[in-house]
């Protein structure tokens, strides 16, 4: 039986903002200081609309498939880029079912959590599905999540941070499975939804208070997930600006630097 531990984190070590989307060609990188050594992990500003975003997989049990396949992409699971007001990103839909679409170290992610510790990313949920609660077995589903997977354990079984936007439960909440840590950062008790959401996380910082220690020197990958199968529901998440950076920024503030 998977043992579950609920508890609090300290509040400083994320940020959340909730706003309007940052404006068009904020994506890049440009509008941060140089210092913060950002790289585009994922912005889908370049990727063709109405199309799986290209450089990301799904997996059909342990094998990893191109998100092209036939089958893959359903009415009930589905990923697409997706555009508003001159901006594109990614949305992943889900009806009773799990669905991850994996960014991964073979197949072109290059992050160096030693230069780039912390992650920033910026989302919306348009639907999380209803009775969800991650705490709880029968209803542990995650409308909307950013993984972020690491090295294995001594039994071969990798290690990952969910970040998540959770149905029920408050920020700060994490679910203990073992080698999945659950870490809620959104929640639709308090940041609602239908609103841009913006994130940084000190991934290994997060990663000490977790597991212990520290990770590898680069994740073996990133997903974004969506799951409303235990309930019977429907989730629908946006994902827009995937970013590493070497420093901490404020979030809402960045400023061009000529250095």
């Amino acid at each position: 039986m998977i043992r579950r531990t609920l508890f609090l984190l300290a509040v400083s070590i994320g940020t959340i903002v909730v706003g309007p989307a940052p404006s068009v060609g904020q994506s890049d990188c440009e509008d941060f200081p140089v210092t913060a050594n950002c790289k585009v992990i994922a912005d889908f500003e370049s990727e063709a609309l109405d199309a799986p975003p290209p450089g990301w997989q799904t997996n059909k049990g342990r094998r990893a498939v191109p998100l092209t396949r036939e089958g893959i992409m359903t009415p009930t699971h589905n990923v697409y880029v997706r555009e508003e007001e001159g901006r594109r990103f990614a949305r992943i839909h889900t009806e009773n079912y799990g669905f991850r679409v994996i960014r991964s170290r073979e197949e072109g992610l290059t992050w160096h959590l030693g230069k780039r510790p912390y992650l920033r990313w910026t989302w919306r949920a348009k639907a999380l599905p209803e009775g969800a609660d991650e705490s709880r077995s029968g209803r542990n589903d995650t409308g909307g999540a950013l993984y972020v997977t690491f090295d294995t354990d001594w039994l071969g079984r990798p290690r990952s941070i969910k970040y998540t936007y959770s149905s029920a439960l408050p920020v700060g909440t994490t679910v203990d499975f073992g080698t999945l840590k659950v870490l809620v950062v959104a929640s639709k008790q308090e940041q609602g939804i239908g609103e841009w959401v913006t994130h940084e996380r000190n991934v290994i910082e997060d990663y000490k208070r977790l597991f212990g220690g520290t990770p590898d020197k680069t994740p073996l990958g990133v997903a974004m997930w969506s799951d409303s199968d235990s309930v019977d529901s429907v989730g629908t998440i946006d994902f827009d600006y995937i970013l590493a950076l070497s420093r901490s920024l404020p979030i809402g503030a960045a400023t061009v630097s000529s250095q």
